[in-house]
């Protein structure tokens, strides 16, 4: 009966436990570092997306069907900056701002700071889709060494061009085109332009 209400009382404390509301977190830590949230791990095949609602982390569905990229998976560890908002009415998609983190599988939901290094610029079905491109903080998380667009190029075209050729084709459905590349410095005035609060 102890054993019971144990686990009556820990379900009932988990349920009542509130949810991290991870799109509001600071886009900054204290330490005034960039932040970042994960969605999708490196090397997963499913598109995870934050729900806002829910406060929960759920596959993508297309007309009730999860969505599942028919391609090479996730190159990097895809996510958004939290606290950003691409603004429609200045040509962007609605939604947070993207960012890839170029490190090893990192578990859906976990937040850390970032590296930004450059920004892929595309174009998603004529709305402004831009891609922050950036390494963690935490050098035991990093398998590039880059911290500027300048070395990343010079040290990692394949990377580089991989991104690109990734970003090109794992969506059939969409029409995506390359605008072009940005340095760090581009891809931190796309980050303040895009602060929601």
């Amino acid at each position: 009966m102890k054993r019971f209400l144990f686990l009556a009382s820990m379900a009932a404390t988990l349920s009542c436990t509130k949810k991290q509301d991870s799109y509001n977190l600071s886009t900054f830590n204290e330490s005034n570092i960039l932040q970042a949230v994960v969605e999708i791990p490196a090397g997963t095949n499913k598109k995870y997306e934050y729900n806002l609602e829910s406060k929960s982390f759920e596959i993508d569905r297309n007309n009730g069907v999860e969505r599942i990229i028919k391609f090479l998976p996730y190159p990097g560890n895809y996510g958004f900056i939290p606290s950003t908002y691409s603004n429609p009415n200045q040509g962007g998609d609605g939604d947070a701002l993207d960012v890839i983190i170029l490190s090893e599988s990192l578990t859906t939901g976990s937040v850390l700071s970032i590296i930004p290094i450059a920004i892929l610029k595309l174009i998603d079905n004529g709305e402004i889709d831009y891609k922050v491109i950036a390494i963690p903080k935490d050098t035991k998380l990093q398998t590039i060494s880059s911290r500027t667009f300048v070395d990343f190029t010079k040290n990692y075209p394949k990377a580089k061009e991989i991104l690109e050729l990734w970003f090109t084709n794992y969506d059939k459905k969409d029409s995506l085109s390359i605008e072009g590349w940005g340095n760090k410095k581009e891809a931190l005035m796309e980050i303040n332009k895009s602060l929601s609060k």
